[in-house]
């Protein structure tokens, strides 16, 4: 891991290399997206633990950074699977987002 700023087509990269190094290439569209959404859940619970409020003792939970670099990791993935290039699909969706009425 590049120990600099990396962009999201770095960060896409990164993670097609790095799931085929830990054999985590093979896991499918379905697979990746369940994980997605249990590591959301994850993120819930360490800024749960960050703001002092109740969290299952039996539950183990990182900290937020560590989740947060979890859900990235897994969307990438997703997006690789998917053929999508997050950058310009951010640069998209954007520009729908400017012409919303934001209420």
């Amino acid at each position: 891991m590049p120990d600099r700023p990396l962009t999201l087509a770095q960060i896409q990269d990164y993670v097609a290399k790095m799931e085929v190094e830990r054999g985590f290439s093979d896991s499918t569209l379905v697979e990746q997206t369940l994980k997605l959404a249990e590591e959301t859940g994850e993120v819930c619970k360490a800024v749960r633990k960050q703001a002092a409020l109740s969290v299952d003792p039996a539950s183990k939970v990182g900290g937020l950074g560590e989740e947060l670099a979890d859900v990235l990791i897994y969307l990438a993935a997703i997006a690789n699977r998917g053929g999508i290039d997050l950058s310009q699909a951010l640069r998209d969706k954007e520009a729908v987002n400017e012409n919303r009425t934001w209420t």
